[in-house]
């Protein structure tokens, strides 16, 4: 019998346009794609001749439990089929996708990774926000906001210590306490924002302070899929418009005098 195959492949942040070719190529040589819920179901086109499988979660709603779906893999994988596990940013960055191939590597299965842009980086990049700037941030943390607990991982506090930017996925429902801890350190002026819907259509941005951030989350109605960004980097956003704008009217008025 031929041997079947689990490939997780990363779909980017959520604009279609970032997922990579390679992992377009594994999605149209696959037979059976599960799909989460931050990836866009038009990439699901790639694979038109797949069984497409949702299982992803909305809501604190669960279509699959993660058991069912580590199952679910195994189950198609191995009548021979090539499984595409499709999640969105990097399955390797709080993504289960190391889990689930070895689960799938467990019972025998050949498995591979398709690394996907990561969320973490590439949502702030595209509303002009480094991680890094030489000046500004010579490192830069990444944190789940919630741990498998429901808790607020302690390596929060430890970041608030440092003068690194600090990235938080999944950490809007705790933006309160983690504003706090960085209140603690002295930092209340320290630029904040808030990306909703990275790279999508309906994407929201939410600029403030570590002082400021949860009453701008609430008057512009911010919430989960979201990214919080901590640090002086966040300033480079207004100072590019700046620089633009300056630029412009410099323009405009060579341009009059002309």
């Amino acid at each position: 019998m031929h041997r079947g195959k689990l490939t997780v492949v990363g779909a980017g942040p959520g604009d279609l346009d970032l997922i990579t070719l390679k992992g377009i190529k594994a999605l149209q040589s696959a037979d059976v794609v599960l799909y989460d819920a931050l990836v866009d179901s038009a990439l699901l086109k790639y694979a038109s001749n797949a069984e497409q499988i949702f299982v992803g979660k909305r809501k604190g709603c669960y279509h699959f439990q993660q058991e069912q779906i580590n199952d679910l893999i195994v189950e198609r994988a191995s009548q021979g089929l090539h499984v595409v596990r499709l999640k969105g940013g990097d399955p390797f960055v709080f993504g289960r996708g190391a889990e689930e191939m070895e689960f799938a590597a467990q019972k025998g299965i050949d498995v591979a990774m398709v690394p996907g842009i990561s969320s973490s980086v590439s949502v702030p990049a595209t509303q002009n926000i480094p991680v890094t700037k030489r000046g500004a941030a010579e490192s830069f943390w990444v944190i789940t906001g919630t741990t498998k607990d429901h808790k607020l991982s302690k390596d929060v506090a430890l970041a608030a210590k440092s003068n690194a930017t600090v990235v938080i996925l999944m950490g809007m429902s705790k933006l309160g306490e983690i504003m706090n801890l960085f209140k603690k350190e002295g930092k209340k002026d320290t630029p904040v924002a808030i990306i909703q819907n990275g790279t999508r259509e309906d994407e929201k941005v939410g600029i403030g302070t570590v002082a400021s951030i949860e009453h701008k989350a609430k008057e512009q109605q911010l919430a989960n899929p979201a990214i919080i960004i901590i640090g002086e980097v966040v300033n480079h956003r207004q100072n590019l418009l700046d620089i633009q704008n300056e630029y412009q009217a410099k323009g405009k008025e060579l341009f009059e005098k002309v």
